[in-house]
């Protein structure tokens, strides 16, 4: 994946409200938007250290409702938007990883479009 500049980031959200305050007839989502980073892969210890120093940067804690998932997190609200943090840990990529080398090998039964259930073979 490209990096992205930082300078065109900050450029690009400015134009963005910008443009949303000018064209009120516009739709914005009626959802909380979502802009995540992620530290360089490393080890465990080295994501986690990047989190940790950004959370000090944003003055945030860590969210101990993604650890379980093997997710390691700060993040800091804006009202709808939140700017988030996250390290994907070795234990949760090892089962993401897992998890996904069965995709495309079970296919479900066809559905009849007509009566919405399952058709016979």
């Amino acid at each position: 994946m490209p990096t992205i500049d930082r300078t065109a980031v900050i450029t690009g959200l400015r134009a963005l409200t910008a443009f949303l305050e000018a064209n009120p007839a516009v739709p914005v989502p009626d959802f909380p938007i979502l802009i995540r980073c992620f530290p360089k892969r490393g080890s465990d210890t080295e994501m986690r250290a990047e989190v940790d120093r950004i959370a000090e940067l944003l003055g945030t804690e860590i969210d101990p409702d993604d650890l379980p998932f093997g997710h390691y997190t700060t993040g800091l609200d804006f009202s709808p938007i939140r700017y988030e943090v996250t390290a994907i840990l070795a234990d949760a990529r090892a089962r993401h990883a897992a998890e996904s080398s069965y995709y495309g090998c079970v296919q479900p039964d066809p559905i009849d479009s007509t009566t919405g259930s399952a058709s016979a073979a």
